[in-house]
């Protein structure tokens, strides 16, 4: 499998197709975390029980992550728009599926494949960095991010109101529909893009090994994030649970909680701004000592609880976002013709992160409750600051033998 050479034309990303993608990722993204506020609905309905409830979410993580690693290389290698097209054409069908299954089997297997066909968001982030100038990079990937984290934050808001008015079946139909016209919108607008890299698909794969082993920065960016996500993750899928079981929120209510999370999409501009000055160590250390300590609010008992889970949700939203940002800026710096499979293994391992975070949110609230949840949502990032501070100090001990 060969692809001819074709360049990208120079700095052709103007404000108008970054506001475009970010919309395109906020929208495709969402895909994955419909889900996440109504497995407390879906589960009864499909006969799964409440413990392995959250296998809804992370099986769709999963998908993602597979996606990510099986999927999103092809972009060094194929034409991007097409590719983008295949996989946004495969998520209508997945969400179809769910949409109408009727079985724990069938609806779990639905779930994997939304989740491994959400992948073209990851698609479109590398091309767009490919078309930014060096010197506004860290601007347009952020402003795209904060497209992907408001799709993220207001796809659960948008999943419960729908849910409490029409069922929740109606959230993955209305998923469907809005898939349909993406396809449309990147059909006519993404710019075409055919990659100059030559290998067998073989190859790619292959050579992502080669690039894990060869940037330690990317390792470690990875995990530093991983934690991160692993922590997001499990606060979201928890805390729906602790909302409607202890708090006696509605649907449309723990919607309006979920909204309230979507101010930490600001934090994506400000990332790229602060990785373009050359402040990425600063930034990556405040937001991973401020979500180490983001869970805290969320302790305040009895009457101000809610308003405590809601502080804590912004805060560690604005943190992850932050980090992910600063940490795609530094990744993409390392190889610009190796952008797509750098984006693939950092990501990957951010949704195996993800994954892990929603898979142990139910057995752990089920059992702990939510000082469990506010535990191990705290240790997470907390992971990543110690191995974050121990690098750095080996980092400044190599300059001072210089």
């Amino acid at each position: 499998m060969t692809s001819m050479p074709h360049a990208p034309p120079a700095a052709t990303m103007t404000k108008g197709l970054a506001m475009l993608f970010a919309f395109c990722c906020g929208a495709i993204v969402a895909n994955i975390y419909y889900a996440q506020p109504i497995i407390g609905l879906i589960a009864p309905d499909i006969g799964l029980s409440s413990t392995l409830a959250s296998l809804i979410v992370s099986l769709t993580q999963i998908g993602y992550a597979l996606g990510l690693f099986f999927l999103v290389p092809l972009g060094d290698l194929l034409e991007n728009r097409r590719l983008m097209m295949v996989t946004t054409a495969v998520a209508i069908l997945s969400l179809l599926g769910a949409a109408f299954a009727q079985t724990p089997n069938l609806f779990l297997l639905a779930s994997l494949l939304v989740g491994f066909s959400s992948v073209a968001v990851q698609i479109l982030i590398p091309l767009a960095a490919h078309l930014a100038p060096e010197e506004t990079r860290g601007r347009v990937v952020g402003s795209i991010m904060g497209g992907l984290l408001l799709g993220i934050l207001l796809a659960r808001p948008a999943s419960s109101l729908i849910a409490d008015h029409f069922g929740w079946r109606a959230v993955f139909g209305t998923a469907a529909v809005m898939m349909l016209l993406i396809s449309a919108v990147l059909a006519t607008t993404i710019p075409k893009y055919q990659p100059t890299h030559k290998a067998s698909y073989g190859q790619l794969l292959k050579s992502l090994w080669g690039l894990l082993l060869k940037q330690p920065a990317l390792r470690q960016r990875a995990f530093y994030q991983a934690c991160m996500f692993a922590s997001f993750s499990l606060f979201w899928t928890a805390v729906p649970l602790e909302l409607a079981r202890n708090h006696g929120l509605s649907q449309s209510q723990i919607a309006l909680f979920a909204l309230v999370g979507a101010i930490g999409a600001i934090a994506a501009p400000m990332a790229g701004r602060l990785a373009d000055a050359g402040h990425s160590r600063i930034a990556s250390l405040g937001a991973m000592l401020f979500a180490a300590i983001s869970f805290l609010p969320s302790l305040i008992q009895p009457a101000y609880a809610v308003i405590g889970m809601a502080i804590s949700g912004v805060i560690l939203d604005f943190c992850v976002q932050m980090n992910m940002v600063v940490g795609q800026r530094a990744v993409y710096a390392l190889d610009a013709k190796s952008r797509s499979r750098l984006n693939a293994l950092y990501m990957t391992s951010i949704f195996i992160g993800g994954a892990t975070g929603s898979i142990i949110a139910s057995p752990l609230y089920d059992h702990g409750g939510w000082i469990w949840i506010v535990l191990a949502g705290s240790a997470f990032p907390l992971l990543a600051l110690l191995v974050f501070l121990k690098a750095w100090a080996s980092e400044s001990r190599s300059f001072q033998h210089l």
